[in-house]
């Protein structure tokens, strides 16, 4: 019968360990996915800061070479070869 006991004794300890880890890691893993959430949210903003920064780029290039640059002409030229084509359909499209 004491042999029971121990053994029984055993498994309380054993499943009371198993609870203590599951505790432990059931906030780790709270802790990890606030953290994830956080790393997302910072990672989404310095996306969006980048494609700004991207098209302040191109507005500064493109003034660049309307003050007489050489360096960013030919994507200047295309550029607004590009939107007279955009203007010239708006005006088929306003025609029909």
């Amino acid at each position: 019968m004491s042999e029971l006991t121990e053994i029984v004794d055993s498994l309380e300890n054993r499943i009371s360990k198993l609870l203590h880890k599951y505790e432990v890691l059931k906030q780790m893993q709270a802790s990890l996915q606030e953290e994830l959430t956080t790393v997302k949210s910072e990672n989404a903003a310095l996306k969006k800061e980048l494609e700004n920064s991207g098209e302040r780029i191109q507005s500064l290039k493109a003034a660049n070479a309307m003050l007489g640059s050489n360096d960013y002409k030919r994507e200047t030229k295309l550029k607004i070869n590009s939107l007279i084509r955009e203007i010239d359909q708006c005006i088929v499209q306003l025609s029909d």
